[in-house]
């Protein structure tokens, strides 16, 4: 790819940035409203829409916790957001696990700005926005080694299906 082509795909995500924790509702939403604020969210990352279908499994599969009178809050729109991204690079089961283990180490708000943070981080060295990555957070513990080695792969597929998108909208 020449570099015209990698300065449009960065531009794709130049802005892109998942909400903040606080900025995320916490007035309760249905189902579908959940799946739509969620779909939204993710959409500019050229990830396919999250269903209604897909939250209540999440809830079936112990991945999420029941919603209360029907409606999503904050803590679990931001799981949410978590698994439908990193289901496109780890099992259920092993994201079960890595949720397990973030639940007993950190609240849900500051493990969700972590993901937020590092994300954007990995983001923008691999959209080729800055040479390195940041070191992001003061801890070094394997939890923290492999969640940055999901968010990279994650990004990585990102990236590609932007490339491979660009050379569709060329031939």
């Amino acid at each position: 790819m020449n570099e015209t082509t990698r300065t449009e795909i960065a531009a794709s995500i130049r802005d892109f940035q998942l909400p903040a924790y606080s900025e995320i509702p916490n007035v309760g939403l249905y189902l579908e409203q959940t799946a739509k604020y969620v779909s939204e969210c993710l959409e500019p990352l050229g990830e396919g829409p999250v269903t209604g279908s897909m939250i209540s499994n999440y809830v079936k599969k112990g991945l999420l916790d029941n919603p209360v009178k029907k409606q999503y809050n904050r803590e679990q729109i931001a799981y949410v957001i978590f698994i439908a991204l990193a289901k496109s690079v780890l099992s259920m089961d092993n994201i079960r696990l890595l949720v397990s283990v973030q639940k007993k180490t950190y609240t849900a708000q500051r493990a969700y700005d972590y993901f937020r943070t590092e994300m954007h981080n990995v983001m923008q060295y691999v959209f080729g926005e800055k040479e390195t990555m940041d070191v992001i957070g003061v801890e070094d513990t394997d939890e923290k080694t492999m969640l940055r080695n999901t968010i990279i792969a994650l990004v990585h597929k990102v990236y590609l299906s932007k490339c491979f998108e660009h050379l569709r909208r060329e031939a």
